[in-house]
């Protein structure tokens, strides 16, 4: 692209970044360059020590310790990129284009050479070291047997984020924590490393931003960090319309409630997930109970649950929440949970205690379970089925076009599959799921979800508008007008659901007795 007509591109040094602060620049700057409201941009920095995990990566290849993580001060990010498992640390020279490629008349392929082209470049006209790209299965830049440059991308509606890392003067001894990018017999090197001397870092950012530059056909601007964020427009949240408001809701139960979740050392999603209905739930003395501690292991981008390492499971916890609902006196009660993939059952046995203990505290409550997909592990959904709740509960949350931006660690034919599993179950217990609308979905995507949850024979449907919890989180795209809500609901009733919930404050457990209510008299067809 060297002869074509040049664009201009900014070239902002960050310097040192925290990997989660740096992903939520890009995530804010995609949508800028989506709306048209920024032009193209290469971030240029580096982060401290810190393990990112692409969207079909392995944790197998994770062979470092948590424990071991932990005390190195490495925490793992899994993320919405190609790639495998990939160290960041300093030393590391971290490029993340924010570059529309149509406007670049680029395709995935193309753009990913040409950060490979211009590495490349960079190392044999800046250093004399020889370097070549692997064949079309392996990505990044490569010294012999030894990656030198990883590279990652994702691509959202032809604006790109992510990129590339490349090891100008890394510690290379902490790649010793990982399966590098997932590649068995495959090593790592550096610039230091092939030289055997120092390298300046500035002049390495300087060379290859503009080896980048050559390569993608794009003319720079240098700015700095300050220059650039100052200059970003803002990118307020869209106003709330007048039937997103909430009105006054009951209180006279609230007290109780919050009295014996902090008694009992409990968790509520209806808190930790800033639901907006809580105040009318509390105030009818109920709630939505949350068990596996308050921390999950996930990063969906919609939820306001905090993440990190969560505590061991409390083995009280099941006895506990038998307690409040027995006090409550609750004739149906909802548990769900963080999700957390760092049990090798992903919660499952301690779901089903909880189960049982309700079961044992209140025989006449019926209960149902809202879990998580547990990565999969067809013996762990058996645990929770074999205790027999009323209902399994498993959320879809959005479209399958937007997994990679709003559940990157989760897969919509996952979840699917957990639903068809539990509605064959010989149980025959009720099946239910959730989606939410106004992250970017389209009526048609929203249609074609409706029809394979029914052909996994889930039978109740709740669908509600989505809400950002904060400017860090997913941008709320639409609010879906209530009269869209009502299309929604006689679709999906007309397809044969037997329960359908859809209105702007809808959530997965709102009034959920109302829908088991609804299933009670209703023939199930396995």
């Amino acid at each position: 692209m060297s002869g074509a007509a040049r664009h201009p591109v900014s070239i902002v040094s960050l310097g040192r970044m925290p990997y989660g602060e740096a992903l939520a620049l890009q995530e804010r700057l995609v949508a800028l360059r989506q709306a048209g409201r920024i032009g193209d941009a290469i971030l240029l920095l580096e982060h401290p020590p810190v393990l990112t995990l692409g969207v079909r990566g392995d944790r197998s290849n994770i062979l470092a310790t948590p424990e071991e993580l932990e005390r190195a001060g490495v925490t793992v990010f899994p993320v919405n990129r190609g790639g495998d498992v990939t160290y960041h640390g300093p030393g590391q020279l971290v490029g993340y284009p924010i570059l529309d490629l149509p406007g670049l008349s680029l395709g995935v392929r193309e753009y990913v050479h040409a950060i490979e082209d211009a590495v490349i470049c960079d190392l044999s006209e800046e250093y004399g070291i020889p370097a070549t790209r692997a064949d079309q299965k392996f990505t990044g830049v490569w010294v012999g047997n030894d990656k030198i440059c990883a590279i990652g991308i994702a691509v959202q509606h032809g604006v790109t984020m992510h990129g590339f890392a490349f090891n100008v003067a890394t510690d290379l001894s902490h790649f010793d924590w990982i399966v590098p990018c997932g590649l068995v017999g495959k090593g790592v090197t550096s610039v230091e490393k092939e030289l055997g001397r120092p390298v300046d870092a500035d002049e390495a950012r300087l060379h290859l931003s503009s080896y980048l530059c050559r390569a993608l056909g794009l003319s720079p601007v240098y700015l700095s960090r300050k220059e650039f964020l100052d200059a970003l427009p803002s990118d307020a949240p869209l106003r709330k319309p007048d039937w997103l408001k909430i009105h006054a809701a009951p209180t006279d139960g609230q007290g109780d409630v919050h009295r014996l979740i902090a008694d009992l050392g409990l968790h509520t999603v209806c808190e930790s997930a800033a639901c907006p209905n809580r105040r009318e739930c509390f105030g009818r003395r109920t709630a939505t109970f949350m068990i596996l501690g308050d921390v999950c292991t996930r990063d969906c981008t919609f939820c306001a649950v905090g993440r990190g390492r969560p505590a061991e499971p409390d083995p009280e916890e099941p006895a506990k929440v038998a307690e409040a609902i027995r006090t409550l006196g609750l004739k149906h009660c909802v548990v769900t949970s963080v999700t957390r993939d760092d049990l090798p059952d992903g919660g499952a046995a301690h779901f089903a205690a909880v189960v049982r203990a309700i079961r044992a505290a209140s025989p006449e409550t019926t209960v149902e379970v809202l879990i998580p997909d547990f990565r999969g592990d067809a013996a762990a959904l058996q645990v929770v089925l074999d205790s027999r709740p009323d209902v399994l509960n498993h959320n879809v949350e959005t479209v399958p076009r937007l997994y990679p931006e709003v559940r990157p660690s989760a897969r919509f034919a996952r979840s699917v599959e957990l639903l068809r599993r539990a509605a064959e179950d010989p149980a025959h217990l009720r099946t239910k799921s959730g989606i939410m609308v106004g992250l970017g979905e389209t009526r048609a995507e929203m249609h074609a979800v409706f029809k394979e949850l029914r052909a996994a024979g889930c039978q109740a449907l709740t669908i509600g508008q989505y809400l950002a919890p904060s400017r860090s989180h997913h941008a709320v795209v639409e609010y879906v007008r209530p009269e869209v809500f009502e299309e929604y609901h006689d679709e999906a009733l007309a397809l044969g659901f037997s329960h359908v919930a859809s209105g702007p404050f809808v959530r997965s457990s709102y009034r959920a007795e109302e829908a088991l209510e609804s299933q009670r008299n209703i023939t199930l067809p396995y």
